[in-house]
């Protein structure tokens, strides 16, 4: 079993723009010893979203709620959207709205300019609004790739059953498992990476235990987005990250090794246990969580605002082409 390291959730919410109401759990210019992008890599940023209100917007149409275009580049943007909708636009000529459960993946690579707003008609509305987004480093050799947008509706992502540990008759169906990115049990995620990544949206609906196999080799975080769950034997809330140790070993394999115990051996455990609770004999929401889990890449960072590079030359470079009009040529 993985142990955990460390939960995180102390950040105070601050805004983006004035449409997303965000906790910065990973930020990696930030020079924490305990926690930074060396524990995180390929995983560079990221901002959970918690359930907030928005009251129809009289001016939806002239002012959305968001922010406007700006620049990015060498690296992904993933947006998961859990209630609520955005419109994305973007220099590729790319428009598209990310509704509840959808997947944004944008590889912004040599350069991309873009903006998100609240879609047209959850301003006209109003209501909860809740999303993650996270940056995932590209390496070396794709910095300068061309730019691309993949747009998941949630009924084309994969989704695997999380059955009762304790209930290996039946096999009892405890929750879901939707695979945005990685590999589970022979499950392809509908997303493709430049390094192996998993990015495993879970929720939880039945009182049971559920183990999660993720490779050793893997930087492994998990998100508690909604809800209360117990970790590995601790109880983890809402709005709280959970840093899992180091990886232990790479997951080459062995050619001395039978396949079969390879297989055993490349992998560690994480156990999930829900109680599912009742208010005045009325079910509350299901829990859900967000695992998400990358080989590091190990290579240096220069980062600076919205631009991620491997050198201070090339972050350099990049304002240089950003301001001369030269952006993502």
């Amino acid at each position: 079993m993985r142990p955990i390291k460390q939960i995180h959730g102390e950040k105070a919410p601050h805004w983006v723009g004035d449409g997303f109401f965000v906790k910065t759990l990973i930020n990696h210019v930030e020079g924490n010893p305990s926690f930074n992008y060396s524990h995180t890599d390929p995983f560079l940023l990221f901002d959970y979203g918690e359930p907030t209100t928005f009251a129809p917007n009289p001016e939806y149409n002239s002012q959305p709620h968001g922010i406007g275009k700006h620049p990015h580049k060498g690296f992904d943007i993933v947006t998961i959207a859990y209630s609520g909708e955005i419109t994305h636009g973007d220099s590729m000529g790319g428009r598209h709205d990310i509704l509840a459960g959808d997947v944004q993946w944008m590889t912004t690579g040599r350069g991309v300019l873009h903006e998100e707003f609240h879609s047209e008609a959850f301003g006209q509305r109003g209501g909860v609004f809740s999303m993650v987004q996270m940056w995932v480093n590209l390496p070396s050799a794709h910095k300068l790739t061309e730019p691309k947008y993949q747009a998941v509706k949630r009924a084309d992502l994969p989704v695997v059953a999380l059955l009762d540990d304790n209930d290996t008759d039946n096999q009892t169906p405890m929750g879901k498992a939707v695979i945005i990115a990685g590999d589970w049990d022979g499950i392809t995620g509908a997303v493709s990476t430049f390094t192996p990544i998993n990015v495993w949206d879970i929720e939880l609906h039945t009182t049971g235990a559920a183990t999660l196999h993720i490779p050793n080799s893997h930087n492994t975080l998990l998100l508690v987005q909604e809800g209360e769950v117990v970790v590995n034997g601790t109880t983890v809330s809402a709005g709280n990250l959970i840093q899992f140790d180091a990886p232990i070993q790479s997951s080459q394999p062995n050619p001395n090794e039978p396949s079969s115990e390879q297989s055993l051996t490349s992998t560690d455990t994480i156990e999930l246990r829900y109680a599912a609770k009742t208010v005045d004999d009325q079910p509350l929401p299901p829990v859900k969580v967000l695992l998400f889990s990358g080989e590091p890449i190990g290579e240096p960072v220069a980062g600076y605002g919205p631009f991620v590079m491997n050198t201070q030359e090339e972050l350099r470079q990049t304002f240089r082409d950003y301001q001369t009009g030269r952006f993502g040529q």
